[in-house]
């Protein structure tokens, strides 16, 4: 359950709010129109997790009305996906909080949430040149309120460097593994681990690569059992994920007396 509903159910039971009240804390602007944009005020009640502005075709300006739009709502803290760096330089002008990722190409403003997942999350690359895709997929992880271990470079070519992270591997609640080229990492690490594996294509390889597409049909096509797989390129998407598995049955479960 989430927390600001948990609070208000709190409140009810204590007294301090009526249930009348209490409804109306729930259901009092489900969204914000300001004009180009709708943003959704209720999702973190609904899904644990406010929105996320995801940076690609919005003008700087779109991007700064949306985040004073949402931290007028009081939203704690706010992730923007695929931001280019023209813009973040931007934004840094008017968010004196605002910290940009380039390598991921992720922009925060606010603070991250304290980790409170049951365990940890570990991001596995094969090479090198997945390693943006794997930060976006890290940070989106450490803003939700997981604690990361990066583990980078450890492709199926020398396997042997994967084998020297066993413990790691054996010890994660959550697996993201991300590869390029043939894809081959998600299952190797979908053949040693106990815990959900969630397998991210990336758009690294040559000609017969086809841009991500020949690691992402490896990847579902995976004999490894417990294996997941998002769309190519797509870090946020196996971060976020990540973090729900990560937090079923934590510190958002709790019962009332």
């Amino acid at each position: 359950m989430n927390n600001d509903i948990y609070k208000i159910l709190e409140d009810v039971r204590d007294g301090k709010v009526s249930v009348k009240e209490a409804e109306t804390l729930i259901k009092s602007e489900p969204f914000a129109d300001i004009d180009f944009a709708k943003i959704d005020l209720q999702r973190k009640n609904r899904q644990g997790a406010g929105e996320v502005i995801y940076g690609a075709g919005k003008t700087a300006e779109q991007i700064k009305l949306i985040v004073e739009k949402m931290l007028e709502k009081q939203h704690d803290g706010i992730l923007i996906t695929r931001l280019s760096e023209e813009k973040a330089e931007s934004l840094i002008k008017d968010f004196p909080v605002f910290k940009y990722y380039k390598e991921a190409r992720i922009g925060i403003v606010g603070d991250m949430r304290k980790p409170d997942g049951i365990g940890k999350i570990l991001v596995v690359t094969g090479g090198t040149s997945d390693i943006p895709v794997a930060e976006e997929a890290a940070l989106t992880a450490e803003f939700l309120g997981n604690e990361v271990e990066r583990v980078y470079d450890v492709g199926v070519a020398g396997i042997h460097r994967l084998f020297s992270n066993l413990d790691s591997i054996m010890g994660a609640s959550v697996i993201i593994a991300i590869a390029g080229m043939e894809g081959a990492l998600a299952s190797v690490i979908g053949g040693l681990a106990d815990c959900p594996v969630i397998a991210v294509p990336t758009s690294v390889g040559y000609g017969a690569s086809f841009e991500g597409l020949t690691a992402l049909l490896s990847m579902l096509n995976s004999c490894a059992a417990g294996v997941s797989v998002v769309n190519i390129d797509n870090g946020f998407g196996a971060g976020f994920s990540a973090s729900r598995i990560n937090h079923m049955g934590g510190s958002n479960e709790n019962t009332l007396s």
